[in-house]
């Protein structure tokens, strides 16, 4: 009995049950109840062969991806709460919430209305695509684009047509145009970001268009071809698999792209002033190299321009150390719109530094008298009163071949020193003669060449005036 039972289970799962002889069928079943289980069994062997097993193995896989899909979504939302600002992690992390949903109605197709499985849960899958599109805008803090919703937009359009939702191949067809949508959306959106300082993003948009040319061309290929449901499921789940990896590809160039982000922001946090927002000492003097090649290639001189906020010790004292601050960032934000092209930064307590290619002296010089009178009419307020504050200026020339940043800084340390003794509120100049003097062991506070100020030259003007009219 044990044997022709056996006999029987090979032969199910070589010959379908119609087409299995009747007398060895008859042979090996001693009962009626026994050939009724044999042709059960060989129905669900026949319907094993032809794809039961493959649905098996899809679902399963769906239930991998949504639990994974779920765990993603989870990390992130925890990384956005931990830095809310950062938007990007809400919507990768809700994309692959949607995602997860959607693959979950999909794998219940037979358990819940096919309107939810097939419509909605692929609708909502795709919405995840449209989620992850809006995560990498945000990244670069750039608005949402109408273009992201595109795939569900897509897949709804199209699935209630009645030659689409009443064939499976029809559908899958328009699945991965949907879905070709959303991986050239994810293509624009990295490229919408800083491609030449973030290298990694050429690789992460090459991966987005090889995926959404596979789905494209899995698409084409079941339009043209008019394949049989079980070969368009082969098809479609082939496509999905290779869709999985190049996600997995990409999954792991935007970590590297979020690390070699939060290296720069590190590195960035390192060489600025956490008070004013400009350049620290450190990062200050680590330009000066790139301001003299631009000055060399331009044909131009350095200058250094030495700021030092005047009586600011009075100001601390007066007004209390938060008046101090509010005077130290009015005075860098205000100063840094004069130096567009340049680079500005804090070298420590009140004084500040800006490094420049200049055409001459001349150039130099306003620039300086245009940041120290603009600050003499700032109102500096301190929420009970107005703060008066003024500044010295110091500036050295020096051509680009013999530009020495630490020759340059004490040449315009001792100008703002002479500045200082000359009444403060100044601007004085050493040029490249001046510059390229040894520093004495004394400062000397008649050096340099004092700029006129825009009053002087004003009080000027009404005296030659008045002597023309009295002659």
């Amino acid at each position: 009995m044990k044997e022709g039972l056996l006999y029987s289970t090979v032969l199910i799962h070589v010959y379908p049950t119609e087409s299995l002889p009747a007398d060895i069928g008859l042979k090996q079943c001693r009962s009626a109840a026994t050939l009724r289980k044999w042709r059960a069994s060989s129905a669900r062997m026949r319907t094993d062969r032809q794809g039961v097993a493959a649905v098996f193995n899809f679902a399963t896989g769906l239930a991998i991806w949504c639990s994974e899909a779920m765990t993603l979504a989870l990390v992130l939302f925890v990384a956005w709460r931990h830095n809310v600002r950062n938007e990007a992690y809400l919507y990768w992390g809700l994309g692959f919430l949607l995602t997860g949903i959607g693959f979950a109605m999909v794998a219940l197709r037979g358990e819940i209305p096919s309107v939810l499985s097939v419509e909605a849960g692929n609708a909502i899958a795709l919405l995840g695509q449209s989620a992850w599109v809006a995560g990498f805008l945000a990244l670069d803090r750039k608005r949402i684009e109408w273009w992201a919703l595109l795939p569900p937009a897509i897949w709804l359009a199209g699935v209630f047509l009645p030659w689409v939702n009443s064939d499976y191949s029809n559908r899958v067809v328009l699945y991965n145009l949907a879905s070709a949508t959303g991986a050239t959306a994810l293509a624009m959106a990295v490229a919408a970001g800083d491609m030449r300082r973030e290298r990694t993003r050429v690789k992460l948009m090459g991966v987005f268009i090889l995926q959404g040319c596979l789905c494209f061309g899995s698409a084409l290929t079941m339009a043209l071809t008019m394949p049989s449901d079980i070969e368009a499921t082969n098809l479609g789940g082939a496509s999905a698999m290779a869709s999985a990896f190049l996600l997995t590809i990409a999954f792991a160039f935007t970590c590297r792209l979020i690390m070699e982000r939060s290296e720069r922001h590190l590195r960035a946090l390192t060489l600025t002033d956490s008070l004013t927002g400009v350049l620290n000492r450190r990062g200050l003097l680590g330009y000066f190299d790139g301001i003299q090649e631009r000055a060399h290639n331009e044909q131009r001189q350095v200058a250094v321009i030495l700021f030092d906020l005047d009586h600011f010790k009075r100001v601390n004292d007066r007004f209390g150390h938060q008046s101090g601050d509010a005077v130290l960032t009015a005075f860098a934000r205000m100063a840094r719109q004069y130096i567009p092209n340049n680079i500005f930064g804090r070298m420590g307590g009140e004084e500040f530094a800006a490094f420049a290619a200049v055409a001459d002296q001349t150039e130099a010089e306003a620039i300086a008298e245009a940041i120290r009178t603009e600050f003499c009419r700032l109102p500096v307020s301190t929420g009970e009163a107005i703060v008066p504050v003024t500044v010295s200026i110091g500036i050295a020339l020096a051509s680009s071949i013999e530009a020495n940043i630490d020759k340059l800084i004490s040449a315009a340390d001792r100008a703002l020193y002479a500045a200082k003794a000359a009444g403060r509120n100044c601007t004085v100049t050493f040029g490249e003669a001046e510059a390229a003097a040894p520093a004495p062991a004394t400062p000397s506070g008649n050096a340099g060449e004092l700029v006129p100020t825009v009053d002087d030259q004003v009080d000027a003007l009404r005296r030659m005036g008045t002597l023309s009219r009295a002659g």
